[in-house]
């Protein structure tokens, strides 16, 4: 193993947490899990990337248990016994591999449409009321409201730690609730949880505070927030590391112990002036470990994906990332659709077998493996 590979497959320790590798399984929607309860599918579909020198797996996204909380068809839910019996064994599997897992702990707010499972005649739930054609399409959401998702969050840390798991992710980020709470572009509330970005951050510090209370002081939580929102590519939270500090400060006193950066493209620099990515700038302005993500070992970035294509994404050199990481730039590195395609990806990279890590296409998202 090259000198510069060697830093991806160094193990990580933050309190109890200990990871064997640098390497994490980026969430990724599946949609595999009819009725939102995890099968032996994905059970195996997890166990084999943790066997193959992934240290850290971070599950797809999971509903909390609130009735406007999923906005897909078949994907995972983090409530009710069926599904939490799933999870505990991916936990389980995961655990045997020698791996550790947390779940991403997921409410979808305004993205959710009317006809959605688990019950059709729940609106989206957001920070602003939309009517449309005389129908409520999202439910401005009530301190009730608010105060109930809190909740939701709360239980399913606690039923985390319960199951095994070594930690959660909080999903704050690409323009769901939490995100569309932070985001001007869709927060325009004139109350507690609506002005500044200070203002806007209420909603996130109240559920990190109460996930933080459910799970006691030494289960680790994990956030994960992007500048760019799935209505908006070009949205920016902050424009300058100065207003990047004073956004992460309150949340990392929160409870917050790892930061989550989700950016398209892993090596574009966040600010003017200096060529670190949001992870870098996370890790210099807060001082907690950070996760990097976006387009890691490939040469395409996924949002070409998200519409019909014949493109293929090539296995890209992955010179700049470790140099970076060698450079302690960031703590963690994220592995998206290279490791969904390709469950042995980890294992070619530490082998020095790139020529045989597998190409990336819209095929891929089609079946588990």
């Amino acid at each position: 193993m090259s000198a510069p590979v060697q830093a991806l497959f160094a193990p990580f320790r933050l309190g109890n947490l200990e990871l064997p590798t640098r390497v994490v399984m980026a969430p990724m929607t599946r949609s595999f899990s009819p009725g939102g309860v995890p099968n032996a599918k994905v059970i195996e579909y997890y166990r084999r990337r943790a066997a193959a020198g992934v240290g850290l797996i971070v599950t797809e996204g999971t509903t909390v248990g609130h009735k406007a909380a999923n906005g897909y068809p078949n994907v995972p839910r983090f409530y009710g016994e069926d599904a939490l019996a799933g999870w505990k064994q991916v936990v389980d599997a995961v655990h045997a591999e020698g791996g550790k897992i947390v779940p991403q702990l997921w409410h979808v707010g305004n993205v959710r449409k009317l006809g959605t499972e688990p019950d059709a005649s729940v609106p989206g739930y957001g920070p602003m009321e939309k009517v449309k054609d005389g129908q409520v399409v999202v439910h401005g959401m009530t301190q009730a409201d608010i105060d109930e998702v809190i909740a939701a969050f709360a239980q399913a840390a606690r039923d985390a730690k319960a199951i095994g798991m070594d930690g959660v992710e909080i999903h704050g980020a690409h323009g769901y609730l939490i995100d569309q709470f932070f985001w001007e572009g869709s927060n325009q509330r004139t109350d507690q949880y609506g002005g500044d970005l200070a203002a806007r951050s209420r909603f996130a510090i109240e559920l990190i505070q109460a996930v933080r209370a459910a799970v006691g002081p030494d289960f680790p939580i994990i956030l994960r927030y992007s500048q760019w929102k799935q209505q908006d590519y070009s949205a920016r939270l902050v424009q300058t590391p100065e207003q990047l500090e004073a956004f992460l400060k309150p949340l990392s006193d929160a409870g917050v112990d790892i930061f989550h950066c989700s950016t398209r493209r892993f090596w574009e620099p966040e600010f003017e002036g200096s060529d670190l990515n949001l992870a870098g700038w996370t890790r210099k302005l807060t001082g907690k470990p950070t996760i990097t993500v976006g387009s890691v070992g490939l040469d395409g970035e996924f949002l070409q994906f998200m519409v019909k294509t014949d493109k293929v994404a090539e296995p890209a050199s992955l010179e700049n990332l470790l140099e970076r990481l060698n450079k302690e730039e960031f703590d963690l590195v994220a592995v998206g659709r290279a490791l969904l395609v390709d469950p042995d990806w980890a294992l070619k990279v530490r082998e020095g077998r790139e020529q045989d890590i597998l190409p990336f296409s819209r095929d891929a998202l089609t079946t588990l493996v």
